[in-house]
């Protein structure tokens, strides 16, 4: 037996002193109604209304237990308030990656809390993404995808040291990874090219095999292209002139360094925002929150996306998607 729903059925009809009423109160069935009374009547083990006059009234019994009965409603009541407002204000971790943008993130932590939902921000690698997503410690994050699968596309790049003797200001030009094979001068032997860094966030299997391929390619030694430790070390190997890194364009400029875009899109970053899975395997993203998520990235449109996605900054080109 539901006991709140049989007390509501008890508790309106004492109301309205009406079956008929209560039912249209209560938004049921007269017929319902009547028997969840008899079920609670069986329940406690005599009438509660009686029913031999042509208005019902309410018996000793039934006038005994009422206050019990509102008592337990109103309590009722109460818990699914608290239950509610603990839902509104338990933290919904989200998944992100190191190099996002802070002001962008912070507009998502605002758009959350005027919607009543605390955001907290977790910066994690893609597979810690991934296996939070999994395990229901993050409610939402975003997940590397191969780029021509995904709802977002972050241009990768090659930053280096501003000062760099090649450097022509005002001038970005493509760089393909041909280019970066060591050049014969007038010596016999070429100086050592710099190494190329690769961020956490690219360290994932499917663009580890797609460099190996691209790497062989282009013929350079699969030694150019190493792993990095923290983003900052990388940067400061950069910015020294001793390395190259592998970065999005927001996060080179910030911290002062040149950037030049790479002509392989298949070396891109992709993206989706995605939920941990609920309690009935659905898994549903806030629309606001996902062009704020992409903006953090720098994200822009996939290749083939709407022609009104395709212009404008990167919330309003990602939110074309949902």
């Amino acid at each position: 037996m539901d006991l709140l729903a049989h007390l509501e059925a008890y508790v309106a009809t004492a109301d309205e002193v009406s079956f008929s009423r209560a039912a249209d109160r209560l938004g049921i069935a007269q017929p319902l109604l009547s028997r969840r009374v008899k079920t609670l009547e069986a329940h406690f083990g005599g009438p509660l209304f009686d029913r031999s006059r042509r208005q019902i009234a309410t018996t000793e019994l039934g006038v005994l237990l009422l206050p019990y009965a509102r008592d337990v409603l109103d309590r009722a009541q109460r818990l699914r308030q608290a239950a509610r407002s603990a839902r509104r204000s338990r933290v919904h971790a989200v998944g992100v990656p190191a190099d996002c943008a802070p002001a962008a993130l912070a507009r998502a932590l605002r758009a959350g809390a005027e919607r009543g939902i605390t955001l907290g921000v977790r910066e994690l690698p893609p597979a810690e993404r991934a296996l939070g997503l999994a395990d229901g410690s993050l409610a939402y994050a975003l997940l590397r995808v191969p780029p021509e699968q995904a709802a977002c596309r972050v241009p990768l790049g090659l930053a280096s040291a501003p000062d760099r003797p090649d450097h022509v200001p005002g001038v970005r030009r493509v760089i393909h990874l041909e280019e970066l094979r060591p050049r014969r001068g007038r010596t016999a032997v070429p100086p050592t090219p710099p190494p190329v860094l690769l961020l956490p966030e690219d360290q994932v299997p499917y663009f580890a095999d797609r460099l190996e391929r691209a790497v062989a390619r282009a013929g350079l030694p699969g030694g150019r292209f190493r792993q990095a430790g923290p983003a900052a070390i990388a940067l400061a190997e950069t910015l020294a002139g001793r390395a190259l890194l592998l970065c999005a364009e927001p996060f080179a400029r910030q911290h002062g360094a040149r950037w030049a875009p790479l002509g392989d899109r298949a070396l891109h970053r992709g993206y989706d925002v995605s939920a941990a899975p609920d309690r009935s395997g659905g898994a549903d993203v806030p629309g606001w929150l996902v062009p704020l998520l992409a903006s953090a990235v720098a994200a822009g449109s996939r290749p083939g996306a709407p022609e009104s996605a395709a212009h404008g900054h990167a919330p309003a080109r990602l939110a074309a998607h949902g």
